[in-house]
């Protein structure tokens, strides 16, 4: 009995102690003392708002994409560029003053470099000689001419005359009224005065054919004496280098007493009111780009204080590599696909260039607006006139035709005033 009761006693006990133990489960879920027990509710409204964050984030890239994104393409790779008018001599000369250094301002003209001038002007002395010359005896020509057709005139009388001696004797020797050796010399005499007229007559077209149709300004002999003398004007007009542009100076190399051949670069000249922007886009930035649309510029000399405007002038024909000195060959090893870019010129505004100049050279970001799409992608009509122009060599052509002009009239005064009108 005391067993049996035991044993009652002691099931009991275990199953009060299995109720009382809460289970692991139940552990987990209620948490460790002192840890915040997690919340379904909080972690929904947590993923829903993040939801809604990436929504409203991709909506902001879409709208900027529409109103600004697509509209508008802009790049680093921009660089000023503009026109570098190298001075080169055209003559050989040993150099005896030079006019400017680098960084100097020069006015379109104004001598740069003077060579030694003797040699020229001996040359020119020479040609003016030589031209003076062959006006006189060009003069001799017209008035040979005359002279043959005095000589023709006298000759027909000549002729005439011996005519009409023959035809007397023959009807004196048909009556017997003079002898048969007679009229045999009366013959001879008009066979001689025959053949002299058609001597004449030969001496004078030939001579008309070196004059015909000419004055002696434009007869070929003194025509090429006078481009003998054009030539020499200019080699001696050449002795001094002028600026064909106004601009400033820059890479001068020449120095005093220096022989220099033709061709040889001694400085150059920068107009800095000619420049225009470079930008070097991305093949897949031109896709909307257009000739003549807006452009916003900013220099790094600058900085964001100043801002330029422009347009779009041209855009390119190739790309970069396209035109390099060793273009890439793809098609002779591994290739290895690389965007590729075009350089778009940009055209800035004079007025704002004026008040902020820049140098060649200096890098700039630019932003082109694409909502103007009216613009051909390509020029479709050539330029109705030259881009760039100097008219400073007019005149050397201008001062020798008036050397020319003058040396012909000089030695032509004394001419008759019959040759001097032909």
């Amino acid at each position: 009995m005391a067993t049996a009761t035991s044993e009652n006693t002691a099931a009991n006990e275990s199953k009060d102690g299995n109720e009382q133990k809460p289970s692991q489960d139940q552990k987990d879920q209620k948490g460790a003392p002192g840890q915040p027990q997690k919340n379904p509710r909080k972690r929904k409204l947590l993923m829903i708002g993040l939801a809604i964050l990436v929504i409203v984030a991709g909506l902001g890239v879409w709208g900027w994409y529409e109103v600004y994104g697509q509209w508008y393409e802009s790049t680093d790779d921009a660089y000023v560029n503009g026109n570098v008018v190298e001075i080169t001599p055209q003559v050989t000369g040993t150099v005896v003053s030079i006019g400017a250094d680098d960084g100097d301002l020069v006015r379109e003209g104004q001598t740069l470099v003077q060579f030694d001038p003797n040699d020229a002007e001996v040359a020119l002395q020479s040609a003016e000689a030589n031209l003076g010359k062959v006006v006189r005896q060009v003069r001799g020509l017209y008035s040979s001419v005359d002279g043959i057709k005095a000589q023709l005139a006298a000759q027909r009388a000549e002729v005439q005359k011996a005519q009409d001696n023959y035809n007397r004797r023959r009807n004196l020797a048909a009556g017997g009224a003079i002898s048969q050796e007679e009229l045999s010399h009366a013959k001879d005499d008009l066979t001689s005065a025959q053949n002299a007229l058609a001597n004449i007559q030969q001496q004078l077209a030939t001579s008309t054919a070196l004059i015909d149709d000419t004055q002696v300004s434009s007869h070929p002999d003194v025509k090429a004496a006078a481009a003998q003398l054009r030539q020499a004007y200019l080699n001696s007009a050449r002795s001094t280098l002028i600026a064909p542009v106004t601009g400033y100076v820059a890479k001068r190399t020449v120095q005093l007493g220096q022989r220099v051949q033709p061709g040889t670069a001694l400085m150059a000249v920068i107009p800095l009111d000619q420049l225009w922007i470079d930008a070097n886009f991305k093949e897949t930035q031109l896709g909307k780009m257009r000739i003549g649309q807006p452009v916003d510029i900013e220099a790094d000399l600058y900085g964001s204080d100043v801002k330029y405007s422009g347009t779009v002038d041209s855009v390119g024909a190739g790309t970069g590599s396209a035109f390099a000195l060793l273009p890439a060959q793809n098609a002779t090893g591994n290739w290895i696909k690389i965007v590729q870019r075009v350089p778009v010129r940009i055209h800035i505004n004079p007025d704002e260039l004026a008040n902020h100049p820049l140098r060649i050279g200096l890098s700039t970001v630019v932003d082109v607006n694409l909502h103007d799409q009216s613009g051909p992608v390509l020029a479709q009509q050539p330029p109705k006139q030259a881009s760039f122009t100097t008219d400073v060599y007019v005149k050397q052509l201008a001062d020798a035709d008036t050397l020319i002009a003058r040396l012909i009239h000089e030695n032509s005064a004394s001419a008759p005033g019959k040759t001097a009108q032909r």
